[in-house]
């Protein structure tokens, strides 16, 4: 991923936080933290590949998650050592990449439901709890195939927020989420195929918040099960009421439980 500037969003000063939005969103999802983080943090959200107004996804072969840690790299550096990386489902997965691949700049994860369903296929080969999602991006790719965005981001979002979602969504968002839905087969083709195992994950000795929300699909469920129960210095939060758009649909729970874990890191 050379010479490809990320887009991104900065607000504070003070300790380094950057935030990774989910698929079909981007770095405004994120606007409601910046503003209760500024007083005490330096915070930077990021448009990843094909999102908000980053590049657009490369159509001249497969892309890793590797290569999204390499687009937000510039603004990783900016934010220099010991940074606390902030994601939400595909973003979240990134930032589980970004841990691995530059520990030393960690400081710690926050993550709600990383979608690395990779891990769930290794420990346990399909039929498994990714099935859902498969067939959700299934029904997206086929749907793109008969030229229907419309219905591809049915498919897509009434998996993760359950049937009707879409019908109901304003219109104002209905237009960027149809935009991006282009991207499915490469989120899932990312997310499905990260060689990361699940043993390198128990290396991170750094404090991590792992959100969950009880009513969200079983294929982010999977997920963060089994990272609650490998990584060696985790909290874990159930939101009884939430689903796997928790941060999106409520921002201000989500965010409540963010402030109170990076307010008790230990200073530096």
């Amino acid at each position: 991923m050379e010479n490809l500037d990320p887009f991104f969003r900065e607000v504070g000063a003070g300790p380094a936080v950057v935030c990774l939005h989910s698929n079909a969103s981007s770095s405004s999802q994120w606007r409601g933290l910046m503003d209760r983080l500024a007083p005490e943090f330096h915070v930077w959200a990021v448009d990843s590949l094909g999102a908000g107004r980053s590049p657009a996804w490369p159509t001249d072969r497969k892309v890793a998650l590797r290569d999204e840690v390499a687009l937000i790299e510039p603004v990783l550096a900016l934010a220099g050592e010991r940074t606390v990386l902030v994601g939400h489902s595909y973003g979240a997965a990134v930032a589980l990449i970004a841990a691995i691949v530059r520990p030393q700049r960690v400081r710690a994860l926050v993550l709600y439901e990383p979608t690395l369903f990779a891990l769930v296929d290794a420990e346990k080969p399909p039929p498994n709890a990714a099935d859902g999602i498969r067939s959700a991006v299934a029904g997206a790719g086929a749907a793109l195939d008969q030229g229907d965005s419309s219905e591809a981001a049915r498919c897509f979002i009434d998996y993760w927020m359950g049937a009707g979602a879409w019908k109901h969504t304003p219109d104002a968002r209905k237009g960027p989420i149809e935009s991006s839905i282009v991207n499915v087969r490469n989120w899932a083709h990312a997310l499905l195929t990260e060689p990361t195992p699940l043993s390198a994950f128990a290396s991170m000795r750094f404090p991590v918040l792992c959100m969950t929300g009880r009513k969200s699909p079983d294929s982010s469920l999977a997920v963060t099960r089994l990272l609650a129960r490998t990584l060696p210095n985790v909290q874990v939060v159930d939101f009884d009421s939430l689903g796997h758009m928790g941060p999106v649909t409520h921002p201000e729970v989500v965010n409540d439980e963010i402030c109170r874990f990076l307010t008790s890191l230990p200073k530096e």
